[in-house]
C-alpha cells in the first residue's frame, strides 16, 4: 500500500516543470512562511506571545524527539529502494526516512496554531499536507513516513497544550524578559 500511495504520488514527479518547482518551493520554503507567520503573531498582544512561545516548545521537542528516533532507528529512503523521480535537493543517504523532520515540524506548529485560532490552524494544516505531499513527490518519503510524522508533530503539539501549566513558568520569565528589554530600549513598538 505505501509502494502503490508513493509511485502514484512520484509518478508525476520530472514530469511538469511548474509543479515540480511548486513542490521544491513548499518543501524548502514554507517553514519560512510559519516563522514569519509567529513572528506577526508574537506582536499581536499577549494572548498570541502564548501561543508562539507553546509552539516553540513543542517545535524544540519534537525536534529532539526526531533526532531521537533517526538514532534508533534507519529506514532507508526511496531513492535508495526503488527507481524514483528524485527532485533537488537530495538528502544524504544516511539520513533515516522516517521521521520527516519538515512535516513532523510543520504539523507540531499547526497543531498549536489551530488550539487558538481554528481559522489560522487549518490553514497551517493544509500547507503542513502540501508539505508532506511535496516530499513524497520529490522522491524524499514514503507516506508512511509522512503520516507518522504529521501524527508524530500533532501529538507533541496536544501534550504540550495538556501540560501546559508545567511551560507556564518558562511563558511567564519569557515574558518578563521581553519586556524588560523592551523598557531597556525606550520600548519602540509603544
Amino acid at each position: 500500500m505505501d509502494q502503490r500511495i508513493f509511485r502514484a504520488i512520484n509518478q508525476f514527479s520530472g514530469r511538469y516543470r511548474l509543479l515540480d518547482r511548486i513542490m521544491i518551493t513548499i518543501s524548502q520554503k514554507l517553514r519560512y512562511l510559519f516563522i514569519l507567520i509567529f513572528i506577526v503573531l508574537w506582536f499581536r498582544n499577549h494572548f498570541y506571545k502564548k501561543l508562539t512561545i507553546n509552539t516553540g516548545i513543542s517545535i524544540v521537542i519534537a525536534m529532539l524527539i526526531n533526532i531521537f528516533i533517526r538514532l534508533c532507528t534507519f529506514r532507508r529512503r526511496p531513492f535508495l529502494n526503488h527507481v524514483v523521480h528524485l527532485l533537488p535537493p537530495v538528502p544524504s543517504k544516511r539520513n533515516s526516512s522516517f521521521p520527516s523532520k519538515h512535516t513532523t515540524l510543520l504539523f507540531a506548529a499547526a497543531t498549536f496554531a489551530y488550539f487558538y485560532h481554528r481559522m489560522l490552524g487549518l490553514v497551517m494544516y493544509v500547507l503542513s499536507f502540501l508539505a508532506g505531499i511535496s516530499r513524497i513527490w520529490m522522491g524524499q518519503h514514503y507516506p508512511s513516513d509522512i503520516a507518522g510524522s504529521a501524527l508524530l508533530g500533532s501529538f507533541i503539539s496536544l501534550m504540550v497544550k495538556k501540560t501546559e501549566r508545567v511551560w507556564n513558568p518558562l511563558y511567564e520569565k519569557i515574558i518578563q524578559r521581553y519586556n524588560r528589554f523592551l523598557e531597556a530600549i525606550g520600548n519602540p513598538l509603544s
